[in-house]
């Protein structure tokens, strides 16, 4: 029985590139980074296993539409739509209200792999 995503690894083209939209924009915490690999986190301070974490792993992308798309809770969809952007993402859809109370914007990053940003309506 799952308890909770433990991990997302997202496969990127250049980890350099790709680090700023996931760790200053979406705002992860770089746990570490090696060659080839950094591991961000949502909650650097939760105990062992209670937080999930990103892992930007540099090899060749196989992004795709019809894939999972990672959503990723912020302050503001609004300034981090404007901030991914800024950081070499593409906007999908501009952000909006959904019906389901949560704004959000749905972005592709560098390497083509979709994400949304979303926020509870206020």
């Amino acid at each position: 029985m799952v308890t909770r995503i433990a991990r997302l690894t997202i496969s990127v083209n250049d980890l350099a590139l790709a680090l700023p939209l996931y760790r200053d924009v979406i705002g992860l915490t770089e746990l570490y980074a090696v060659e080839g690999l950094a591991m961000l986190t949502t909650d650097p301070g939760a105990p062992a296993g209670g937080a999930t974490e990103v892992l930007l792993h540099q090899r060749t992308p196989t992004p795709g539409d019809a894939g999972v798309a990672a959503s990723f809770a912020v302050a503001d969809v609004d300034a981090a739509t404007a901030a991914a952007v800024e950081a070499g993402a593409a906007v999908v859809d501009e952000p909006a209200d959904q019906e389901w109370g949560e704004r959000q914007s749905v972005l592709r990053d560098r390497d083509g792999h979709i994400l949304c940003l979303v926020a509870p309506l206020r």
